[in-house]
Formats: structure tokens, C-alpha cells, sequence
């Protein structure tokens, strides 16, 4: 029986070798300058929109820009991360964003670029981003041992935390001491930093030999075949794009909730986000350092408690803005502790040579959940008003959370052994029992 299911080499988790440590550490602060590099791009780029054009449909369209390429591409990114060299793709996307950079910089140094050419190079950008992403996920569980696994992506989310707060000052402060053309370049700069690693290290990779490839459409369907029968997993898949449906228009509409209801401004939008950065960059750190030990019960729980975190922020009273702060801190912080134990089971249970093709089709469900979430909310918020939305989706998204754990298949996930394939029948194996 053929189900499109290529017959996988040993699952199990491969020692990465002697000299681990500073392989790991060379290439995650490489990736990570890159990425401070291109959120404080995105920061400058969407200021020079704003201060441009002052219109919310052009920022509006930015978004969409920089976001549904990386989704829509995401699954194809995924199976090229599995067919081809992941540290390639790194290098390659790397270089490409760099080279949109410059012709970016040559454009507003000539005072020749128009808001096409912006949103041009931030749909590139968001496109390479779909392979470079992939890609690097795939990579991490290659470069370090199993028992740190959790650590490592403890780390990768506490790495979210610190984009989250350095790219908003990072970026001003670059716009007000330097020319916007030379505050682009800065992009250029860390993107090299994140290439030169890549280049002096090789990052261990399982791969189908040439001849034994079955073609890029199919080995996608792989992707989409482990998954779907695979019970635990395709249960995880559809939470997770329920809970992003529910929660994510809440972080688009949070300026407007800082307004309508605590009469706040840009400072109090900065202030909100900023230490929500940090609360992400103390979840990082507090799951990398205290491992948890039923890894899919903590991952439900800190979700639902984030989600009822996004509730509380909206039922703060107008006058106890400081409070809201507080709880809208709590959601980042428990979000990603519990985001970090969900990368981790995953990386343990899919094969390495599936997972770039499996994580990407995640980044895809959840990626389209939020514009789709987005649309619902327009005409809820116009009926019940914007503060009722944040708690209507808190407490729809904790419900979500919780309701996995009364699924005894999704429980299991955290005890299972990685997803086997039987070379016979090609039939995707459980094995967790």
C-alpha cells in the first residue's frame, strides 16, 4: 500500500558530535543578530510608511506583505528544508534578503524609491523567511543532544523576546542619529553575521539519497501524511490553529484598546509591548532552566493561562492602565513557556529528515489562522466594541487549551517515541507505547 510515505532512516535522535557547544552558540548568535537586524528593518520600514503616508490601509498592506508569503511558501520551504541543505537555504535566504536590502538603500540614498518598492522587498523578504525558517528549526535538533533540546528552544523563544524589545528602540534611535538609508544597513551588517557561522560550521542532516527522491509535491505530501495520521498530532495541529485563531487579533488590535478604553497613546503602546518582551524573554529563560517534566500538559496549561491573561487586560479598570500592563506581561511570559516545550516535543517525536516539512505545515495552519481570525473580528468588534473582542477571545482560546487535556491521545504525545515508518507498507507507526 502506497500512502505517499517515504521510509525513513533510524528516528532516533543523533549524537551531534564533539564541539557541539560552540557549533550551537556560533550559529544561534549568528542567527540571532540577523534577526534583531531584520525586526529593527521592519521597525524603520514601517515608520517610513507611516510618517509617509499616514494610512492605515498602507500599513495595513505591509502587513499582508510581510506575513502571507511566509505562510502560503512555509510548506514548500519546509520540504526543501528536508530535501536539500539546510545550512544552504540558511545561507541563500540570508543573502537574498541582504541583497533586497541594498537595492532598498541605493533607492532612498537616490531618492528614487516609491511604497511599492517597499512592500516588493518585504514580500521577498517574508518569502525567503519561509525557507530560511524552516530550515533553521530543523537545524537546532541536529546541533544539540536530545536532553537539551528543551533548553535550546527555551533559548530560541527568549531570542523572540529580545527582537520584541530591542527592534522598537533599536529603530528609533537608528532613524534619529543616521540618514534611513544607512539605519537599512545596519540589516546588511547583522545578515552577514548570521552568514559567516553558517559558512565555517556544517550542521548534521538526514536526507533521502538523489535517487531515492520521489519528487517535491510528494515528499510535501509526506509532510501532510505524517501529520494527519498521525492522531496525536493532527490533534496538537488543530488546537494550535484553534487558539491562534481566537488570540491572535488581539495583538493587532492593541493600540486601539490602549486608546478607546485607557485614553493611551503610542508611549503606552511602547511601554505595553516592551515589557511583554521581556516577560517573553523570562518564560524563555525559566523554561530552559527548569525543564518541564510533562511537557504537552505544560504547554496546554501555559496557553490557556496566557489566554486568560489577554482577557484581563481588557476587564482592567480605565483608571488601572498599570494593571493591564501586568497581565498582558503574564500572557507573553506563560505563551512562551509553553511554546518552547511545544517545539521540543516536536522536534523529539517528528523524524529530523520530516521536520522541516512537518513544522512549516504548523507555521501554515497557525499563520492563516490569524488573518482569518482578523476577518471574524471586524464585524465583532464594530458590534460589541474592541475591549469585549480581547475578552471574548481570552476566554475562547483558554477553552481551546484546556479542552486538550481531556484528549488522552494528545496526553500521550509527551510519552511517545518518535514517529516510526514501516519500510514495507510505508505506513506512518506510532510507536509511543
Amino acid at each position: 500500500m502506497d500512502t505517499g510515505v517515504a521510509p525513513s532512516v533510524s528516528p532516533t535522535h543523533p549524537d551531534p558530535g564533539p564541539g557541539w557547544q560552540t557549533r550551537f552558540w556560533a550559529i544561534f548568535g549568528g542567527q540571532t543578530l540577523s534577526l534583531i537586524g531584520s525586526a529593527l528593518t521592519q521597525f524603520v520600514l514601517l515608520w517610513w510608511i507611516t510618517d509617509t503616508t499616514g494610512s492605515a490601509s498602507a500599513l495595513a498592506t505591509a502587513g499582508m506583505a510581510a506575513l502571507l508569503p511566509q505562510a502560503l511558501l512555509g510548506p514548500l520551504g519546509g520540504t526543501f528544508a528536508d530535501r536539500y541543505s539546510r545550512r544552504l537555504l540558511m545561507i541563500a535566504a540570508d543573502t537574498v534578503s541582504a541583497l533586497c536590502m541594498l537595492v532598498l538603500i541605493w533607492l532612498f540614498a537616490s531618492g528614487r524609491v516609491e511604497l511599492w518598492h517597499v512592500y516588493t522587498m518585504m514580500f521577498v523578504r517574508s518569502a525567503m523567511q519561509a525557507f530560511q525558517g524552516p530550515a533553521a528549526q530543523a537545524s537546532t535538533a541536529m546541533l544539540v543532544p536530545k536532553d537539551f533540546l528543551p533548553r535550546a528552544a527555551g533559548l530560541n523563544q527568549a531570542m523572540m523576546g529580545v527582537m520584541t524589545v530591542a527592534a522598537a528602540p533599536l529603530g528609533a534611535l537608528a532613524i534619529s542619529v543616521m540618514p534611513l538609508w544607512a539605519a537599512l544597513g545596519i540589516d546588511v551588517a547583522t545578515a552577514l553575521l548570521g552568514i559567516v557561522p553558517l559558512l565555517l560550521f556544517r550542521i548534521p542532516q538526514l536526507r533521502l539519497a538523489a535517487g531515492e527522491r520521489r519528487g517535491v509535491w510528494r515528499e510535501f505530501r509526506e509532510g501532510v501524511s505524517l501529520v494527519w495520521r498521525h492522531p496525536g498530532l493532527r490533534r496538537l495541529y488543530g488546537l494550535l490553529g484553534a487558539v491562534v485563531l481566537a488570540i491572535m487579533p488581539t495583538f493587532t488590535l492593541t493600540p486601539l484598546l490602549v486608546k478607546e478604553h485607557f485614553g493611551g497613546g503610542a508611549a503606552q503602546v511602547a511601554l505595553m509591548e516592551g515589557l511583554s518582551g521581556l516577560g517573553m524573554i523570562a518564560g524563555g529563560l525559566l523554561v530552559a532552566a527548569l525543564v518541564p517534566r510533562r511537557p504537552i500538559v505544560a504547554v496546554l496549561l501555559a496557553f490557556a493561562l496566557s489566554c486568560l491573561a489577554i482577557s484581563l487586560t481588557a476587564l482592567a479598570p480605565r483608571e488601572a492602565f498599570w494593571l493591564a500592563v501586568v497581565w498582558w506581561v503574564v500572557s507573553g511570559m506563560t505563551f512562551i513557556y509553553g511554546n518552547a516545550p511545544l517545539t521540543a516535543t516536536l522536534q523529539t517525536v517528528i523524524p529530523n529528515q520530516l521536520q522541516g516539512r512537518a513544522l512549516s505545515l504548523l507555521n501554515m495552519v497557525m499563520g492563516l489562522a490569524g488573518p482569518i481570525g482578523l476577518a471574524l473580528t471586524g464585524p465583532l468588534g464594530s458590534a460589541i466594541g474592541v475591549r469585549w473582542v480581547f475578552v471574548v477571545a481570552g476566554v475562547l482560546g483558554t477553552v481551546a487549551s484546556l479542552a486538550g487535556l481531556l484528549s488522552p491521545t494528545l496526553l500521550r504525545l509527551e510519552r511517545a517515541t518518535p514517529v516510526s515508518v514501516d519500510p514495507v507498507s510505508d505506513d506512518v507507526l506510532e510507536m509511543q507505547r
